[in-house]
């Protein structure tokens, strides 16, 4: 079970995986035109709305809900046997993303919704070392999660060997890369590998990059958060993709 809280997030489970939700709460003496709409769209899907009070809302989402929570079945994660068998649906020139050990929900969560944005077609993280698609991370991602095929990764290493003998090229972020981000090619089949907020990529995980870009900044900076970090190397894929 899970409670997804805040407009965009319990939209986007209304509208593209209504069967995981069991119920709607909705704070007393909330009637705007947002959440007319969301009830609007329960309604539809003959699903039992409840009102409750804040106080009810802010124990369940951790007072990040602006007033409405859905409560839902636990989302179903992809497999690496559905990654493979939905492999040809994904085209020639696919757009990929790879967490390598995100263990900060909301690090996860800003991820996976410039993912959406950018239309990434499947995102891979290790099933270990990495935080859970939680209440947290979904809100965060503001609706993006549903919009992605999430994939658990037994053994990274292994699967990104697997990607690379489908065509795909790996490209991994290292502060220490003497190319910058915006010099390599992204325009193929392409996998965006981002590390820890820490430590950055594993070193297994780095050797099996065909390339290693960096991020110039100031002196002032060390290093990015690596949600905008992958926000910086998704969106120049987009860029180039659309040249």
């Amino acid at each position: 079970m899970a409670y997804v809280g805040g407009f965009h997030a319990v939209q986007a489970v209304l509208e593209r995986s209504p069967e995981r939700v069991r119920s709607l709460h909705v704070q007393n003496g909330r009637q705007d035109a947002r959440v007319s709409q969301l009830l609007a769209l329960a309604k539809e899907h003959n699903l039992r709305i409840e009102t409750v009070d804040k106080r009810w809302l802010d124990r369940h989402s951790e007072g990040a809900h602006q007033g409405i929570v859905a409560d839902c079945h636990a989302m179903q994660l992809a497999s690496e046997k559905d990654l493979e068998a939905r492999w040809s649906e994904l085209g020639d020139k696919p757009l990929l993303l790879i967490l390598d050990g995100i263990t900060d929900p909301r690090n996860l969560g800003a991820c996976l919704r410039s993912a959406a944005a950018a239309n990434v077609d499947a995102v891979l993280f290790p099933k270990r070392n990495s935080a859970p698609i939680n209440e947290l991370v979904l809100k965060t991602a503001a609706g993006g999660a549903e919009a992605l095929m999430l994939v658990e990764v037994t053994n990274l290493a292994r699967r990104l060997e697997w990607l690379k003998a489908q065509g795909v090229w790996l490209v991994g972020t290292a502060g220490e890369a003497t190319q910058d981000w915006h010099e390599v090619d992204l325009k193929g089949a392409i996998a965006l590998v981002m590390g820890s907020e820490g430590k950055g990529l594993r070193d297994l995980t780095e050797r099996s990059c065909d390339f290693l870009v960096s991020i110039p900044m100031s002196q002032a900076v060390e290093s990015l958060n690596v949600s905008v970090a992958t926000g910086v190397m998704l969106f120049e894929a987009v860029r180039q993709r659309r040249g």
